[in-house]
């Protein structure tokens, strides 16, 4: 089994979607914001043509946890919307930690993984994806 995070993309030609499903806190914003484009009972479950490249990229900025990114054709360098050149940290109250920036997050096994626009760190404890949320403190009724 590899430790490398999984990463996919979906394409219109236009943009690119990528999708770090390590990262997803399951807020559930990019489906009912356009869910022409992300349908969750759909394989693949983003469709890239479903909608304007403007509106998959203004739903894609709204993302909280960064596992939502994109690029356009022209440059492969990847945007995510909301960088900034500082970090800023925010404690979501009964939910993650949230660190918006720039960083670099150093992994037990000691691999390095680069993070941009927000990255949301599990303060429950029960998260399967440590140090990142996967949306387990809303099963379990975190409290903090």
């Amino acid at each position: 089994m590899s430790d490398t995070p999984i990463h996919k993309e979906y394409t219109n030609g236009e943009v690119t979607i990528t999708w770090e499903p390590h990262k997803c806190i399951h807020s559930k914003k990019c489906v009912s914001g356009l869910p022409s484009v992300f349908d969750f009972e759909k394989r693949p479950w983003v469709n890239s043509e479903g909608a304007s490249t403007e509106a998959i990229v203004k739903q894609i900025n709204t993302c909280p946890s960064g596992a939502l990114g994109y690029y356009f054709a022209e440059h492969k360098e990847e945007k995510t919307g909301n960088v900034k050149s500082e970090q800023v940290v925010e404690v979501m109250p009964n939910g993650p930690l949230m660190v918006y920036g720039n960083l670099q997050v150093k992994l037990p096994n000691d691999h390095i993984i680069n993070q941009s626009k927000v990255s949301a760190f599990c303060r429950c404890g029960s998260s399967q994806n440590k140090p990142f949320c996967d949306g387990t403190h809303k099963k379990i009724n975190f409290q903090g």
